[in-house]
């Protein structure tokens, strides 16, 4: 299976659906508080205790989007998770606050040859092949049937593809992949 959606990744996603772009993290009485803006005051949405999974797996999360941007897919639109270590907040014991941006990503440009590996550029081949011929994106089955590989593989590349910026999906829409790769990048399809 791919990899799952992380804590921070689940929070961001539930305060994006509010439009908020943003959220904080306090640690406070051995828990980590997290916080969004809806408008006025911060209000909690969230609180995890320190020695849980749920919690550990947070300050993994912070401490490595505070290190490299996180990209992310929410409602189908790709976002960029920023984490940014605050000033020691008081109380804390030398445990650090975070503040995490979720920005749009930028599109990318067309005009550059995008990095893809081998076996992406075939998926990507194929979406773009399958497109012209049939005038519609095809359905994850006919990924599956083409490369031979499990339902799960096949939709593990695609959000592979989706988070890397190489296609657009609708969300729960059918055969609504985009390719948005120049089709002159793509390699040949094998």
């Amino acid at each position: 299976m791919g990899r799952p959606k992380t804590l921070l990744e689940r929070l961001s996603e539930h305060v994006q659906s509010f439009d908020c772009g943003a959220l904080t993290v306090e640690p406070k009485d051995g828990q980590q508080c997290v916080f969004a803006r809806f408008g006025g005051e911060p209000e909690r949405i969230a609180a995890f205790k320190n020695s849980t999974a749920d919690g550990q797996e947070l300050r993994q999360n912070l401490y490595a989007a505070a290190r490299k941007p996180v990209r992310a897919v929410i409602e189908g639109r790709l976002f960029t998770i920023t984490a940014r270590i605050l000033d020691r907040v008081a109380g804390s014991f030398g445990e650090d606050a975070f503040e995490v941006s979720i920005d749009p990503a930028p599109p990318p440009d067309p005009s550059g040859a995008p990095s893809f590996t081998p076996k992406q550029g075939q998926y990507l081949a194929f979406i773009y092949h399958y497109t012209k011929i049939h005038r519609q994106a095809p359905a994850e089955s006919d990924l599956e049937r083409y490369f031979q590989v499990s339902p799960p593989a096949i939709h593990d590349m695609i959000k592979t593809l989706e988070r890397n910026g190489l296609i657009r999906r609708t969300p729960r829409q059918a055969r609504s992949i985009q390719l948005l790769v120049w089709p002159e990048y793509l390699p040949a399809l094998k």
